[in-house]
């Protein structure tokens, strides 16, 4: 039996990574750092209330076997490059350095397709310099996630992502040999293919796109 951390546990995949794991028998407790309460209860769960700012003085809490981060904003939530950084990479970083500090031996993150720390496109970059900063932070296993098109039902109103989602259904098809790692992807597929991926770490530093995520996920 072991602990499990997750942080983003509000977003997409975070919320499908929550109901995994709390639904996994591997794990007798799970414990999530959200801004804000989200109105669940569960024998398993325990809920902090944290930020960026506060995570610090959470440390002695943030104990685990595996750490979880699907932590991430939008252009439209964060339109500020300086912000958005901040949310998407420093917090992610100093999440996995906390945990590490407390003993955590493995580490599970979503970044993205195409993710490197010298593209010249900002997304790109940013999701790059996430991988190298937390390879660096030296877990025994550290497993990166790069989905390319989220798939599935969102709680907020993102109309052009649900035109996006239907349009991927159609071309995803499409997409075979090289280019099959840009297929979209189910957030519940990703979930299961992180908690996995960390039961059963096969090295120091695994990657996965769409291909090893279909797999490793059981479907």
């Amino acid at each position: 039996m072991k602990n499990a951390l997750l942080f983003g546990a509000s977003g997409f995949i975070g919320s499908c990574l929550l109901e995994e794991l709390l639904n996994n028998a591997g794990y007798d407790k799970v414990t999530i750092v959200v801004r804000k309460p989200l109105g669940i209860s569960h024998p398993k769960l325990t809920m902090l209330i944290g930020d960026i700012q506060t995570l610090p003085a959470l440390q002695p809490a943030l104990v685990a076997d595996d750490v979880f981060i699907a932590i991430g904003t939008t252009k439209d939530k964060t339109p500020d490059k300086t912000e958005y950084y901040r949310i998407d990479h420093d917090y992610p970083v100093l999440a996995a350095k906390i945990a590490k500090a407390n003993g955590a031996t493995s580490v599970a993150v979503v970044t993205a397709v195409g993710a490197n720390a010298d593209s010249g496109v900002f997304y790109l970059r940013l999701k790059g310099e996430i991988e190298r900063d937390i390879l660096a932070l030296d877990f025994p296993h550290t497993l990166i996630f790069r989905p390319s098109m989220l798939m599935g039902e969102r709680k907020e109103h993102r109309p052009l992502e649900r035109f996006l989602i239907k349009v991927f259904r159609v071309i995803n098809p499409l997409f075979i040999g090289r280019l099959n790692k840009y297929r979209g992807i189910e957030g519940k597929t990703i979930a299961r293919a992180m908690i996995n991926a960390a039961e059963r770490p096969s090295g120091k530093v695994s990657s996965y796109e769409w291909k090893e995520i279909e797999a490793l996920s059981g479907r």
